[in-house]
């Protein structure tokens, strides 16, 4: 069986092809029509008869965090059209006031009310839907209040919306974020058709040239690290905002899984961002909510923390004459100085290149230029550039193990992306961890997690009373639970005995637990898993590594500082601290 794996990057688009038990891989620059890379990649890879083809993909987070969706529309109850803009009492930055959140994604202009109003426990006031204005939109985001508790006003309006509107996309909350708390759902709705007609376009594109190219049409990876078909995309694009990182988590848990090893922290260091996730007992963190520029997405996700620091960042000084680098980027177009593509700018790639740390020629046939990397460093000390982008991914480790009350000395470091092997054994030691776990095919992983992935559907079910009055629930997923009368909720899997878990949950957070108080049963979430293909990689000819030493991969590069050793099996090279 034949499994083709393609995840498009900033820099590079990657490709995995399993074929009974034989692995290849290909890597090509990311062009501007993401369904090319897609194709020259599975070329690369010698992709023929395939017949399972996953996908990761950038194309929702670009538009999103460029703002090139489509023309949208938000209707709510009258009285409330400013919920976008109102937002949360929380200010952008603690300490500067006059810092402002990002600019909502739909104009107050294109905010609407709708007169009617449904509560908590029912209608309040009848749907007037003559009061509903004309809107003119390619996209529409409808959030009615209560929405997630009784869908039958929101319902009546979308569908008004639809009929007047036969080609505009129309989204409603409790299809996309059946959940309370109005401004996330509203947030995620906005964002849902916001990005509905660009990733429609793309898919349509990319399951087209899939079928002239002979490949079967391709399951999109989404946000929370399983696969789904390009309809299913397609009808909620808010879901694979995170495509590409959540496959390489799902990578990265194959690999500890195939080293014996269940609690691991992924690192995925590409061209313009770092992703970390925490991985406990085999399984990786997640998390029902992720701002995505600066916007609250209400949907399941892989729980990764994001940098802007990659092997394109950019280095600059700033006022002060500080040594800065990132989040700007020199992505693959014109790409870092040494890459000799017209790019004058210094770059982490440039640095590694200086301090001896890469070969002469990179995978994806990109062949360094030193002399341009010097010249585009003139005045920073290479050394000193390492150390600062290793400050900034430090912060990010940290965010996802010790703030999270997990000791990071207890965990392996699972290195990946073209630039993480290049710093692992560095931040591993600054975070006391011993063993770092750097795949054969590090520079291809999250196209391999591709290959691997699980068929994923989410679903949640909101609540909102108390634990003892919810009747019998689902053995499996995850229950969000609260004591009565607090504003956030922890996350606990179903079980039984769920109550006495909370107060467990709770008191290893918190430090406290309230027995004899109200719980109160916020919402239930549930997945339905589908099994994706067993992994087993090819192994070659064992070989040992001791620092210092530069090991070159087939899609990146590892460096061994002094005081680490290693095996390499084939399948993964193992470091250790002496």
């Amino acid at each position: 069986m034949a499994i083709l794996g393609v995840d498009v990057g900033g820099t590079f688009t990657d490709a995995v092809l399993l074929d009974d038990g034989r692995l290849s891989t290909g890597k090509v620059l990311t062009a501007r029509q993401q369904e090319e890379s897609v194709l020259a990649a599975a070329r690369a890879a010698g992709a023929h008869q395939v017949e399972r083809f996953a996908h990761g993909t950038t194309v929702a987070t670009n538009a999103l965090l460029e703002r090139k969706g489509a023309r949208t529309a938000f209707v709510t109850n009258a009285g409330f059209e400013h919920l976008l803009h109102l937002r949360r009492q929380t200010r952008a930055q603690l300490y500067r006031p006059c810092a402002d959140w990002p600019e909502p994604l739909v104009p107050l202009e294109r905010c609407h009310g709708v007169r009617g109003r449904m509560g908590p426990r029912g209608e309040l006031a009848p749907l007037d839907l003559a009061s509903l204005p004309d809107v003119d939109a390619d996209a529409v985001a409808v959030c009615l209040l209560h929405a997630y508790r009784d869908d039958g006003h929101e319902r009546a309006v979308a569908d008004e919306l639809r009929r007047r509107l036969p080609h505009a996309r129309v989204v409603a909350s409790h299809e996309v974020a059946p959940e309370f708390r109005e401004y996330e759902r509203a947030s995620t709705t906005a964002a849902d058709a916001y990005l509905g007609p660009v990733v429609a376009r793309y898919l349509d594109a990319l399951t087209g040239a899939c079928a002239g190219a002979g490949l079967p049409q391709p399951l999109v990876m989404r946000s929370s690290g399983g696969v789904a078909t390009p309809a299913e995309a397609a009808a909620h694009p808010a879901t694979i905002l995170v495509s590409g990182p959540a496959a390489g988590v799902v990578g990265a848990s194959r690999i500890a899984a195939l080293a014996d090893i269940d609690d691991a922290i992924a690192f995925d260091m590409g061209g313009t961002s770092t992703d970390v996730c925490l991985i406990a007992g085999g399984r990786a963190e997640r998390a029902s909510e992720r701002a995505v520029g600066g916007l609250p997405i209400r949907l399941p996700t892989v729980d990764l923390h994001t940098v802007g620091a990659g092997g394109g960042s950019l280095v600059w000084r700033d006022a002060g004459g500080a040594l800065r680098v990132g989040p700007q980027s020199a992505a693959a177009d014109p790409g870092p100085a040494c890459y000799g593509r017209g790019g004058t700018k210094a770059t982490i790639t440039d640095a590694n290149l200086l301090l001896g740390r890469l070969p002469q020629r990179l995978a994806g046939g990109v062949e360094l230029d030193v002399a341009a990397a010097e010249r585009a460093l003139a005045g920073f000390d290479p050394a000193a550039v390492v150390d600062v982008v290793n400050a900034e991914m430090l912060r990010a480790l940290r965010v996802v193990s010790v703030e999270r009350g997990h000791d990071p000395a207890g965990f392996a470091l699972v290195a990946f992306g073209g630039a993480g092997p290049l710093h692992a054994c560095e931040l591993a030691e600054e975070l006391g961890m011993r063993t770092v776990l750097v795949p054969e095919i590090a520079g291809v992983l999250s196209a391999l997690g591709l290959v691997a992935a699980d068929e994923r559907r989410d679903a949640v079910r909101s609540y909102i009373l108390p634990l003892a009055e919810a009747g019998e629930l689902p053995r499996d997923g995850e229950a969000d639970l609260r004591y009565a009368g607090q504003s956030f909720e922890l996350t606990v899997p179903l079980q039984d005995g769920l109550a006495e878990a909370f107060h467990r949950a709770h008191e290893e957070q918190y430090g406290f637990a309230e027995r004899d108080r109200t719980i109160e049963l916020v919402a239930v979430r549930t997945a339905e898993v589908r099994r994706g293909p067993e992994l087993e990689l090819p192994r070659s000819d064992a070989v040992e590594v001791i620092g210092p030493a530069v090991v070159e991969l087939p899609g990146s590069t590892c460096w061994v500082p002094p005081g680490w050793v290693g095996a390499r099996d084939g399948r993964m090279l193992r470091l250790t601290r002496q």
